[in-house]
């Protein structure tokens, strides 16, 4: 497929791409925010009726999802008109601060918009224009939502990552990536490994070591991509995670009982061997038959 760029309707496909990637990613803010915001009301509500059942409890709260209320600034709440909310243009018009209060809009807005834009195009790059590409582009929108709200809340929500998975299984029924009896044993796989994981390290130690969120996001990156890349998703994340949570503790001055969200380097991971899991395959067995 890498072909195709060298047309100009590959590099108009790419452009394009990176372009809807932008406006993804600005809708990427709103459910990083939000979904986690969404969720604690949902758990407030359900406590409320298990403590007290039978007892109408009014919430008072005004409606509050992906879509309602409109864009607003976090501070003052002034509502953002559609030309400040145009992807990377209306940050740099703005000089990073709110129209209205002047308060600084964090960098991560700009920072995941562009990110979605960059990886939308590469995906674009490596599939060209197929079925492949557009499957891959929304399985890419997932993982950088999880990753973020990961790592500002240390939770993978299921609202995102199993119907994520149920797309999977249904779109490699009809063969997409691999086949439904790949992707259902990596389904499987990838739930049970970091389950084993996580039981061993709590009957060695008495402490979690992972949220069942992750056990979920590596059977959800098994179900896209099937079994044969669950080694490869493995291996990256779990050398990435050692390296970067080692400099992250030690930069911080925190000591090693704080938590490490390890969502963000299975996002990572499986990203990676989606678009290039077969070929490090390819090179790992090469050079293990050459060692052997």
């Amino acid at each position: 497929m890498t072909d195709f760029i060298l047309f100009p309707e590959g590099l108009a496909l790419i452009a394009l791409c990176g372009l809807f990637g932008l406006i993804i990613g600005s809708f990427l803010n709103v459910v990083i925010h939000r979904v986690p915001l969404m969720m604690e009301r949902t758990w407030r509500r359900e406590c409320r009726e298990f403590l007290e059942p039978g007892v109408e409890h009014p919430s008072g709260e005004p409606e509050y999802n992906l879509w309602r209320p409109g864009s607003q600034c976090p501070h003052c709440q002034a509502p953002i008109r559609f030309w400040q909310n145009v992807p990377l243009l209306s940050y740099l018009w703005l000089r990073g601060r709110c129209a209205a209060c002047g308060t600084a809009i964090s960098w991560r807005y700009p920072l995941v918009e562009m990110l979605t834009g960059v990886l939308f195009a590469t995906v674009a790059w490596h599939f060209g224009a197929s079925w492949q590409a557009l499957a891959a582009s929304g399985l890419t929108a997932g993982l950088i939502g999880l990753a973020f709200i990961d790592l500002d809340h240390l939770v993978l929500p299921d609202n995102i990552t199993l119907p994520i998975l149920w797309l999977g299984l249904l779109l490699n029924a009809q063969g997409l990536f691999c086949t439904l009896e790949t992707a259902l044993y990596g389904a499987v796989a990838g739930y049970l490994l970091l389950w084993t994981v996580h039981r061993g390290f709590l009957l060695l130690t008495g402490r979690e070591g992972m949220g069942f969120g992750d056990f979920k996001l590596l059977a959800m990156l098994g179900a896209w991509l099937g079994w044969p890349m669950l080694p490869v998703i493995i291996l990256f994340s779990s050398i990435s995670g050692a390296v970067i949570g080692s400099i992250a503790l030690a930069v911080g001055g925190k000591d090693r009982d704080t938590p490490i969200p390890f969502g963000p380097f299975l996002a990572a991971g499986g990203w990676i061997a989606l678009l290039w899991g077969n070929a490090l395959n390819d090179v790992y067995w090469r050079w293990a038959s050459v060692g052997g």
